[in-house]
């Protein structure tokens, strides 16, 4: 399974699942260079960050926001 760290409070993070269900995860159960925006592949209660889909996503949220904002 699939999630996208959504926010942090307090010391749980809230995760968006590829489901589009959340999630409430203890901090101490992730790895601790996480960040929002993250996508974490979940597997038996092991969290990993996908680092190559988290860039990719991110750099398709920056291309999409140029677009949007680009001068006329």
């Amino acid at each position: 399974m699939r999630g996208t760290v959504d926010r942090f409070e307090d010391n749980i993070a809230v995760i968006e699942l590829d489901n589009g269900d959340y999630t409430d995860i203890n901090l101490s159960n992730l790895p601790s260079d996480i960040c929002v925006g993250d996508i974490l592949e979940i597997e038996d209660n092991n969290f990993s960050i996908n680092r190559e889909e988290t860039v990719q996503r991110k750099n398709n949220i920056q291309s999409l926001m140029d677009e949007l904002f680009e001068d006329e």
